[in-house]
């Protein structure tokens, strides 16, 4: 078996005129080509061309050819569109402009790779699957959200090949955030990695509000009002905190995620270790990368897993999945499979959820609280994501291969297996 790291940016270690008219008529394209320059146009158009792309195609879209739903990607810039029906900006400026006509604020996607490729970090895949999808959710973010992504840098790649024409590529290291930012860009919260749908529903209806509010106010209100926010969300979420220990009978509260120091380049393991469904994708592959036994010992340093894992069992229903997020993951691996693994994998994945949750909302969640209640690089939302980056998820810019790459370290490999 070797391994091969690949990546398109980064060699390393889950949208005329006659057109426009025939999308108003409802005339359904047929053609490929057809279809992309259709989708060409209603791209321009924003939300309100994905509604009459949706509205022309209904009867296709039932049942979507491979064709439609890579039109369908294209034009809301985002992979496995067909199941949410959710147009995303690309553009921050767009986002800001069509968030003041509409009155709404912006949802702001960051992660690593493109949402609307396959290979996307890991938890931006399961944001496409268990949220997105979500009914609830997806119809909640059309009336109420502007919704944008960016990449931050393209995400780690690796494939494993067997020797035998078998071939296995997964994505390595690397997480997720969404910030809620008002119509000019300025961030009022975020959502640090992946929440269950029920959970990450209630930060999109508190963000929402807290928007309005902060929008809404003035003067000396104005210039205090984040910082009075986040102290009373801080404490919400510490008093939440202490009752969750209570009915688990626990009287000494568990080591939380410790940070490294501040000129420490953290290890992909560590890294790796922050998101838990993420880490169940790629932890096998970490561990044949890099030492078992260090990671073991960063998990053991991280959080008391045993704990965390009581506290999850408290959630379980926020991290339920609906219909529409079960149905996508059978399409996208158990067609014509036996039904019992299908629930099984549902079943593990929404215990991962669970478990990502809780450890985000105590941990990540809370940090970034304390951040804007000290007003600490909080107001743009560029050097705050910078920030989350290098301080809660491990992954700093200066360090060009993600940890996964150690100077401390020999491989007995050419160039340490640096390939340009």
């Amino acid at each position: 078996m070797k391994f091969s790291l690949i990546n398109t940016a980064v060699v390393l270690a889950s949208i005329g005129i006659g057109l426009s008219q025939t999308a108003d008529a409802k005339i359904p394209s047929t053609n490929n080509g057809q279809l992309l320059q259709e989708v060409a146009v209603l791209r321009s158009q924003g939300p309100r061309g994905l509604d009459k792309f949706l509205n022309t195609h209904a009867q296709e879209l039932k049942n979507p050819s491979p064709q439609m739903r890579e039109a369908l990607d294209k034009l809301c810039q985002q992979r496995d569109c067909y199941a949410s029906k959710l147009y995303w900006y690309t553009d921050l400026e767009q986002a800001k402009a069509a968030a003041k006509a509409s009155n709404k604020p912006i949802l702001s996607l960051r992660l690593l790779g493109n949402l609307d490729q396959d290979l996307s970090c890991a938890n931006s895949r399961f944001f496409r699957v268990s949220l997105y999808p979500n009914a609830e959710i997806s119809q909640f973010l059309r009336d109420r959200y502007i919704l944008h992504w960016q990449s931050v840098r393209p995400v780690p790649k690796v494939t494993v090949d067997f020797g035998d024409g078998r071939k296995l590529e997964r994505t390595l290291t690397g997480n997720s955030i969404h910030y809620i930012l008002d119509s000019s860009g300025e961030p009022v919260d975020a959502i640090p990695g992946l929440y269950g749908p029920q959970a990450f529903l209630r930060q999109l209806v508190a963000g929402e509000k807290a928007v309005k509010e902060y929008s809404n106010s003035r003067g000396v209100v104005r210039a205090g009002f984040l910082r009075d926010y986040h102290r009373q969300q801080l404490a919400s979420t510490q008093r939440q905190w202490g009752a969750d220990l209570a009915k688990l009978g626990i009287k000494n509260l568990p080591r939380l995620v410790e940070m490294p120091n501040e000129n420490e380049t953290p290890s992909a393991s560590v890294a790796g270790t922050l998101a838990v469904s993420k880490m169940r994708v790629e932890s096998p592959l970490l561990r044949n990368i890099t030492s078992a036994n260090n990671n073991q010992v960063a998990l053991q340093d991280i959080t008391d897993s045993a704990t965390w894992q009581r506290i999850a069992q408290l959630y379980t229903k926020d991290a339920k999945l609906d219909n529409n997020s079960i149905s996508l993951i059978r399409n996208k691996r158990f067609q014509g499979s036996n039904s019992d693994n299908l629930n099984r994998v549902v079943g593990n994945f929404e215990a991962a959820m669970a478990l990502d949750s809780v450890r985000n909302e105590y941990t990540l969640h809370s940090q970034i609280h304390q951040w804007f209640m000290q007003g600490n690089e909080t107001n743009d939302v560029s050097k705050l994501n910078e920030k989350v980056y290098s301080e809660l998820f491990l992954t700093p810019n200066s360090d060009p291969w993600l940890g996964l790459m150690s100077s401390e370290s020999y491989s007995a490999i050419d160039n340490d297996g640096i390939r340009k």
